[in-house]
């Protein structure tokens, strides 16, 4: 009875802190979507129009920067206070964004948001290895991704109605009573958790390089071509320094007594494969969906509301097919589960390219659609693999390591797109769309004449009447049948070329997939007694007993039961 009282026990923390886990997981995925909702009435109040992209970047670079580090931190000091400081740091940053006076303080609050959400997110995946034996892992983790796909549907509305019957600074409030319960039940859950490794050595100089490396190589990739020309000397010497600051990375951490993110675990196949999968997967996935709101707003003529709405088919399928992936991923070889998922990838990116300016809001929702299925089978696999391959001391790092690579793809995805988006549309708007309306009466004299001469420098400049449905209406009937059909035409084939680049990148992360090898979930009599009973959390004593316990867990049940009836 004591060890069916123990497992009893262990079972109750178990669901305390996956109550807090997904609470966790909720407030700070639903934070990156709420926000876009609310930033046209917070620029109403504070001003700062020019800025307000550094509201979404600088909770992108600390959150980016900070994950291999709070991996690091967590295999030394616990589990539980790095991801009770994350929340805390995250609630401060929200309480701090809600009394903003201006644009300038709302950056920077942003920012340590941005490091309380980057400690949380890769953590809940780790405890959720660390108290699940691997053949229950891809379940929750599964549903862990399902949980991040509904905050990403259910942001923008929730943003909208905040906006709409409160006042914005609640879009950051509402995190406060959230967090406070996530807090509380993270810290229950994880009472008596056991230390994994005894001497904390830290790592200065490698953390030092790391959040050197990674600002600089961001900032220089999101400057780059916008706030400054590719070749000014302010992107050359960012790109300069991220180059340099990686190097000594590097050979900081190959002679580190414990490196932040250790190069040997690059030795491991899993490890590496999944990164690069990763790396890819956030190259296409992330860059790609930055241009579909500008296919279905500039090209079929949506909404910016009725656009946000077709993106969420998307995400209920990554749902599905997380929760199913989470299921089949403990029974066939991760090489399988990414092959299978990066293909499917592809060929929603190969059906996005196909889109025309003749193409239906309900046939793009089906192609979105095939993409967000091949992505929710990616996603749980990518941190079920990388837990699989090492032990519970390094699961923390291993695990922020998977997050951080898809992050740093994501945003080089961003740029490259938009490298190939530019010079693209540029070719065709000069060898199509120019020919077209070349000599068109109204166009080459009267109030569209200089907007037109001036598209010879700027073309993409006519693009954004597209995405202003007052300045279209501002346009003669007569002028809008001239000018408009090859405009879409040439927007369509702009992006068309950037969906067939996105689509070779996950081809490239299919073939290389199938380098993995047959790695799978090891079977339960593989593993060591703790794996088994998913307890490696847990205090000593009470591990040991639960080890035990969970094998007779019906038999110990049915024996209390009875005893109680006496």
């Amino acid at each position: 009875m004591r060890k069916g009282a123990l497992y009893l026990e262990a079972e109750a923390q178990r669901k305390i802190l996956l109550l807090g886990l997904f609470l966790g997981l909720f407030f700070s995925s639903l934070d990156q979507t709420i926000v876009g909702t609310a930033m046209p009435r917070i620029i109403g109040e504070l001003g700062g129009l020019s800025i307000m992209t550094w509201v979404t970047t600088s909770y992108m670079l600390t959150s980016t920067t900070v994950v291999p580090i709070a991996g690091k931190l967590a295999d030394l000091y616990g589990r539980r206070i790095i991801y009770v400081t994350g929340i805390i740091v995250f609630m401060l940053g929200s309480a701090l964004c809600g009394l903003s006076a201006n644009m300038t303080q709302l950056i920077v609050f942003r920012g340590l948001q941005g490091i309380g959400g980057g400690i949380m997110m890769p953590l809940a995946m780790t405890i959720v290895g660390d108290i699940f034996p691997p053949e229950q892992r891809g379940k929750w983790q599964g549903a862990m991704g399902a949980m991040f796909g509904l905050a990403s549907v259910v942001g923008p509305t929730i943003g909208g109605w905040i906006v709409d019957y409160s006042s914005w600074q609640w879009v950051f409030y509402i995190n406060l009573p959230i967090g406070l319960l996530a807090a509380i039940t993270i810290y229950v859950g994880l009472q008596g958790e056991k230390q994994l490794i005894d001497k904390a050595i830290i790592d200065y100089a490698g953390a030092f390089s790391l959040i050197v490396a990674t600002v600089t190589m961001l900032l220089g990739f999101n400057l780059g071509g916008t706030d400054y020309p590719w070749f000014s000397w302010q992107i050359i010497g960012l790109l300069a320094v991220a180059i340099a600051a990686w190097g000594a990375f590097v050979f900081i951490e190959g002679r580190a007594e414990d490196p932040i993110l250790s190069l040997q675990l690059f030795k491991n196949r899993v490890f590496t494969i999944t990164n690069i999968v990763g790396f890819l997967m956030g190259l296409g996935m992330f860059g790609a969906m930055m241009f579909l709101p500008l296919f279905l707003q500039g090209v079929i003529g949506m909404n910016a509301t009725d656009s946000g709405n077709t993106m969420i088919p998307m995400m209920f399928a990554l749902i599905l097919t997380s929760i199913v992936a989470g299921q089949i991923v403990t029974k066939v070889s991760f090489r399988s589960m990414f092959a299978a998922g990066m293909s499917i990838m592809a060929v929603g990116f190969y059906l996005l390219s196909s889109m025309s300016a003749t193409t239906t809001q309900v046939v793009a929702i089906a192609y979105i659609v095939i993409l967000g299925l091949g992505m929710g089978v990616i996603m749980p696999t990518v941190t079920l693999a990388v837990q699989s391959a090492f032990p519970p001391e390094q699961r923390g790092v291993a695990t922020s390591a998977t997050q951080f690579f898809r992050s740093i793809g994501g945003t080089l995805g961003m740029t490259i797109l938009g490298v190939v988006f530019n010079n693209h549309s540029r070719t065709i708007m000069e060898q199509e769309f120019f020919p077209l309306v070349q000599g068109a009466a109204g166009l080459t004299a009267g109030p569209l004449a200089g907007v037109i001469e001036k598209a010879h420098d700027d073309p993409q400049s006519l693009f954004n009447m597209l995405l202003s449905p007052e300045t279209v209406k501002m346009i003669p009937d007569n002028l809008q049948q001239v000018l408009l059909p090859p405009l879409k035409t040439a927007l369509a084939d702009s992006l068309q070329l950037v969906f067939l680049v996105s689509m070779f990148v996950i081809i490239a992360g299919v073939i290389i997939s199938l380098f993995m090898g047959n790695a799978k979930v090891e079977s339960k009599a593989d593993r060591p007694a703790a794996e088994q009973a998913g307890v490696t959390l847990f205090a000593e004593g009470l591990a040991t007993e639960v080890e035990i316990a969970a094998e007779l867990v019906p038999d110990l049940i049915s024996g209390d039961r009875a005893a109680r009836k006496k």
